[in-house]
């Protein structure tokens, strides 16, 4: 499964190649596949390619999503450590 993190365009050229940042971690990627890209555009990248651009609303939205994804899986894993933990205590 792949998942679509948004990304800031940081750099590009005139070969359509630059970087993305992507929460602090810079990433070389190839914008041929995009119309008029500009630093300071939102993409989303796949494989090394920016795929879509969308804008820094919905990059926020996606960003909230991910927070809340990660949070509910983090409280998912703590129940089930403590059901394990609670198993052994009662044998």
């Amino acid at each position: 499964m792949c998942l679509g993190i948004p990304a800031k365009v940081i750099q590009i050229d005139e070969s359509d190649l630059g970087k993305v940042d992507y929460l602090g971690t810079r990433v070389k990627t190839n914008f041929a596949l995009l119309e008029n890209v500009k630093v300071g555009d939102w993409v989303i990248v796949h494989a090394g390619f920016a795929i879509s651009k969308l804008n820094e609303e919905e990059a926020r939205d996606t960003f909230s999503i991910l927070k809340e994804m990660a949070e509910n899986e983090a409280l998912e894993n703590k129940n089930k450590e403590t059901k394990k933990q609670s198993k052994r205590y009662k044998k």
